[in-house]
Formats: structure tokens, sequence, C-alpha cells
């Protein structure tokens, strides 16, 4: 679980955060979502430490990572998972070897230990037998499903995901979707995912936190962005007519009514 209380963020004079708080639960898909400048990246950077927040705290299991030592960052940075929006994989090496990467940077098992636990996560991400593949011949998703394999190589108990359906089909994204939300639920981590898809938000939203102009303008699940009223939050996921009628239908079945 990640508590962050309070958190408010300044550049210069201009203030990006201002007063956000709320609890990032473990076994949970937690989305940070809002439109472009509303704060979310600066966000999700004071949340994993590359920014220092101006004021507040940022709880990780109920340790403050503001007064952590070096020493227990370090420790702590390696149970975080990371998925990039492009997926950052390395270009001249192979699928195995940028599954490998982490276990090598991080870790000092034998070789073969290290291969036997990427083909462990790569089989579980659905990509058995693609270890000696490049990147360049392999699709969009199949990237990014060895970047969350190599995100969750190191058994992390904490998972950042960035924009993870950008570039992708709307079937792609939907695999994208229900693996990152079974890998959490199977291996109870705290996963917080930072999205403009709003399937993702119906699909897997947990726990959503809406974003608007740097403050915290609502929270709440999937379930109960159906019935909220506020039009801020309304205007930003239900702004097509499709989606529009997409809301009705779903509070129609909540409601237990008749669709015809």
């Amino acid at each position: 679980m990640i508590e962050i209380k309070n958190i408010k963020k300044s550049f210069g004079d201009k203030v990006i955060l201002e007063d956000i708080s709320a609890v990032m639960q473990s076994g949970k898909c937690n989305l940070i979502i809002g439109t472009s400048g509303s704060g979310k990246t600066v966000l999700t950077k004071c949340i994993v430490g590359l920014f220092q927040p101006d004021y507040g705290d940022i709880l990780y299991n109920g340790v403050n990572v503001l007064q952590m030592s070096n020493e227990q960052r370090k420790e702590l940075r390696q149970q975080i998972g990371m998925l990039f929006q492009g997926s950052a994989l390395f270009d001249s090496m192979t699928v195995e070897q940028n599954v490998r990467f982490p276990l090598d940077m991080f870790t000092n098992l034998p070789l073969a230990e290290r291969t036997k636990r990427v083909n462990e996560v790569l089989e579980r991400v659905n990509l058995k037998d693609t270890n000696k593949k490049y990147p360049a011949e392999i699709s969009g998703g199949m990237k990014k499903r060895v970047g969350i394999a190599r995100a969750i190589v190191l058994n992390p108990k904490y998972l950042f995901c960035d924009e993870p359906n950008s570039g992708l089909d709307p079937q792609t994204s939907l695999l994208i979707d229900k693996l990152i939300k079974d890998i959490t639920n199977d291996f109870n981590i705290t996963t917080i995912v930072v999205t403009h898809d709003m399937n993702s938000v119906m699909e897997i939203g947990d726990n959503i936190v809406y974003l608007h102009q740097g403050r915290k303008q609502w929270e709440g699940s999937n379930k109960d962005i159906i019935f909220s009223k506020d039009e801020l939050l309304n205007n930003f996921i239900f702004a097509s007519d499709f989606l529009q009628d997409a809301k009705q239908l779903r509070m129609m079945e909540a409601q237990g009514k008749t669709i015809n």
C-alpha cells in the first residue's frame, strides 16, 4: 500500500500539485487520470522519488520515503517495477536480454537461475519461445508484454505503468489491461497506472484518482463513476455520445433493469 498525504509541488512560482492525498491499495489497479497538464506525471514522479515534494508525506507500507536513507531508498527501488509508455526496450538486445537486464543489474544469481526466471515471466505474459527475437521483430503489443515481463522479473511489490495502452489497437489494449489486472491480483502488487484510456478506466479501475488543475477532484472506483454527479469528471470520462450511451447502459445494468 502507498499513502500520499497533503502533497504540494511547485516549480518556481507555478504550483503543479496542491494538497493531494490518496491511498493506493495493494492487490488493486490504482489509476491516476486527468487532462494534459493536470499534474499526473509530476505526482507519479513524486511517488517514485524522482521529484521531492515541497510539502507532505509519501508512505510505502507505513514507511515515509521522504525520510529514508540512501540505502533504504536503493532497497525500495528494487521493489518497484516500471512499465514505460514506449516500452523502452533496448533495440540491440534480444527479448531475453531485455527482460534479464534488471536481474543482471541488481542480483548475483547464476546465469542459469536468471534465465529460468526470465522464462517464467515470459511464459506469464504469453511470450514463451520469443527469447531470441529482437524488438524490431515483434509487434507493439508484444513489446508492451516484454516491458511488463521486465517490470515484474524482480518480483516487485509496486508496479508503475505509464500509459500502457499508448499506440495500441483496442483489442490489444484489452489484452494488456487484463494482463496488468491479473498480475496485480495474482501477486498482490500495488499497481499505479497513469492513463488517458477510458476503456482502461472502466475495465480495471479498482481505485481512480482524478486530477483537475493540480488538485484531486474525485476519487472512487469504476463502479462509482457510473453514478458520479461530478460534472468535471463526467465531462472528462463521458465526453462522446458513445460513452454517454455506455454510461446509461451500465447504470441500467447496475440497477438490474432490462436492456431491450
